[in-house]
């Protein structure tokens, strides 16, 4: 049950003081309302949506040290971020934009994977 009037503070004792307190508490209600909507349509634009493939690049080089790392919001918008691990030449790091699930650059299938598996929510 929710309290309109709290104990502490004087109770109100004509209906003209439970009106003004009323129209008190509505304001308050519109206020809190102005904020949930602004928190919901900035919720929409986090990263909710994560899948993470790993894989062995190169023949010889053991352990899966290489990734596609796909971080995406609702909208399926945001980005992949791969490594690709070499012993011989070392990391290379690339990151792609994503927009709604798809790229204006080529994907590699590692990175559909994670795109995909971000989206299923596996």
């Amino acid at each position: 049950m929710i309290k309109i009037f709290k104990k502490k503070n004087k109770q109100p004792e004509t209906i003209k003081e439970v009106v003004a307190l009323l129209g008190k508490k509505e304001e308050e209600i519109n206020k809190l309302s102005e904020r949930i909507e602004l928190l919901e349509k900035e919720s929409k634009l986090s990263i909710k949506k994560i899948g993470l493939v790993r894989y062995n690049s190169f023949s010889g080089v053991g352990g899966n040290q290489s990734f596609s790392l796909a971080l995406l919001n609702n909208n399926n918008d945001g980005m992949t971020i791969t490594s690709i691990y070499s012993n011989e030449e070392g990391s290379r790091v690339y990151g792609k934009t994503i927009k709604n699930g798809k790229s204006n650059y080529t994907l590699s299938v590692e990175e559909v994977q994670a795109i995909k598996e971000a989206q299923d929510g596996k």
